[in-house]
């Protein structure tokens, strides 16, 4: 039996602001939640002089979020 290709859905978000940066106490509550939905920071992007981050974030696809992103808002 052959394996399957194990796919993936993702997930990028800007944390941070022009005058306050990226508080940690904020950048943790924001993984743990992410943590809790399944999701795995696999990556990081500074921009720079925006005092800002974008957050990567990865999961496995599923049947049940191939299916709620297919469905319309």
């Amino acid at each position: 039996m052959a394996d399957e290709i194990k796919q993936w859905e993702y997930r990028v978000q800007t944390v941070g602001g022009f005058f306050k940066g990226v508080p940690a106490d904020e950048l943790e509550t924001l993984l743990n939640e992410w943590g809790e939905e399944g999701w795995e920071v696999v990556s990081t992007h500074i921009l720079e002089n925006a005092n800002k981050i974008n957050v990567i974030a990865k999961r496995p696809l599923t049947r049940s979020t191939r299916r709620e992103r297919s469905m319309p808002s």
